[in-house]
């Protein structure tokens, strides 16, 4: 039990440095960290519709829609009739968008750089492995 112990505490130690870098990052860009993370979904998987969107967020399509209309007035997501059902509606990125998830994106990159350095090929597969494993459990 005592190896569960230290493993639960290195991952909520790893998780609270990596929303503090996040949240130091989206600072100066005027937007929130959920905002930005709503950013990175559409980027990662493209346009889809609301409830999809807010179900891969963790949160209420009423949530989701005040996040959405900030960033369609902002110019970064746009809203358009899905293509073959009349009564949904897709939001995507605008080209704004799209390079807004770019480049935040390459920041992630670079932190992934930064935090793997000293682990070779084998240690990334299996750190890799580790996390996909991890993640299928959400």
């Amino acid at each position: 039990m005592k190896e569960l112990e230290k493993l639960n505490h290195c991952i909520i130690e790893f998780y609270d440095k990596l929303s503090s870098w996040e949240q130091s990052v989206v600072k100066d860009k005027h937007f929130s960290l959920a905002q930005t993370h709503t950013i990175e979904v559409l980027g990662s998987h493209g346009a889809m519709r609301m409830k999809e969107l807010a179900s891969r967020l963790g949160i209420t399509t009423g949530t989701l829609t005040v996040q959405v209309d900030k960033l369609v007035n902002a110019g970064f997501i746009e809203r358009r009739p899905h293509h073959s059902d009349r009564r949904s509606i897709l939001v995507d990125l605008t080209a704004t968008g799209k390079a807004f998830y770019r480049e935040h994106d390459d920041l992630h990159l670079a932190l992934t750089q930064d935090l793997t350095a000293n682990l070779d090929e084998q240690e990334r597969a299996i750190l890799l492995k580790c996390l996909a494993k991890m993640n299928a459990e959400f």
